[in-house]
């Protein structure tokens, strides 16, 4: 088989790539991110505030695909070329180009293009394939004392003492590690859902993950809780109800009247 026959098939399968690449990658995350968003599975990614603007941004992506086919395949490539030269210089660059060897520039460019493109399928395939999962246990203990408070300034409001009312773990868990005031809750009931994780000195933390836009910056909020180590498993999901108690030191724990273990919840995540 002549090379000049073969050329065609090798453009063809380069534009094929290369709108695999931009066009469709796009148009498969983008078909995953709306049928995250229909089913409501897309918060075990991103923060619910942020789920409208996410799949409005899908639709717009798939417009964008649609009028896509409306190009030839290949014009692409063409973009930013110049078509008005002569045949005879179109002819000399062409044999130019293919009597040129490679440039090892132009072979790592090539490489990295395939590498990338053969990641972002991968990734993209993933996604369609694997069911939709929250973050680990073993994640949220890894991250668990890196992040700053997640309240600050609990007990700066009204009178001294936030309105603890709607407080989840992540609020709690602020209130713990700021509060200068920590009498002041003392006999605070709470109502929290969370999962169980050990602490360094053999006692139990209520734990749960607090991501402000997405998964990326989810952070791990602790509380302590007066629960025998041995009672739940690590990363048992439970429903605790009881007191906040300050100890004789000013440190706070929640002392709970009663707790029971539950299912994962379909949100897991605080916000």
């Amino acid at each position: 088989m002549s090379e000049q026959s073969s050329t065609p098939r090798v453009s063809r399968r380069r534009a094929l790539a290369t709108r695999w690449l931009g066009v469709g990658l796009a148009s498969v995350v983008s078909v995953v991110t709306l049928g995250l968003g229909i089913t409501g599975r897309l918060t075990l990614y991103i923060s619910p505030e942020s789920v409208w603007f996410a799949c409005a941004a899908a639709v717009a992506t798939l417009a964008g695909a649609i009028w896509s086919f409306a190009l030839p395949l290949g014009a692409e490539d063409d973009h930013g070329h110049d078509h008005g030269h002569g045949h005879a210089v179109d002819d000399a660059h062409d044999h130019g180009a293919a009597a040129a060897p490679a440039s090892p520039r132009r072979a790592f460019a090539l490489a990295g293009t395939v590498t990338g493109g053969v990641v972002a399928s991968g990734v993209v395939i993933a996604a369609l394939v694997l069911p939709p999962a929250s973050l680990s246990v073993e994640l949220a203990m890894s991250r668990a004392g890196e992040q700053t408070a997640l309240f600050v300034g609990a007990d700066d409001v009204s009178l001294g003492v936030a309105d603890t009312a709607t407080f989840g773990v992540g609020d709690w868990a602020s209130v713990f590690a700021t509060a200068t005031n920590t009498a002041a809750y003392d006999g605070k009931t709470v109502s929290l859902t969370g999962f169980v994780t050990p602490t360094g000195d053999d006692g139990v933390n209520l734990t749960r993950l607090v991501i402000t836009h997405c998964v990326i910056d989810a952070q791990t909020a602790t509380l302590p809780v007066t629960i025998d180590a041995g009672e739940f498993s690590t990363g048992q999901w439970v429903q605790v109800e009881g007191t906040v108690k300050a100890d004789a030191d000013g440190r706070l724990h929640v002392e709970p009247t009663s707790v029971q273990e539950i299912d994962e919840p379909e949100d897991p995540y605080e916000y």
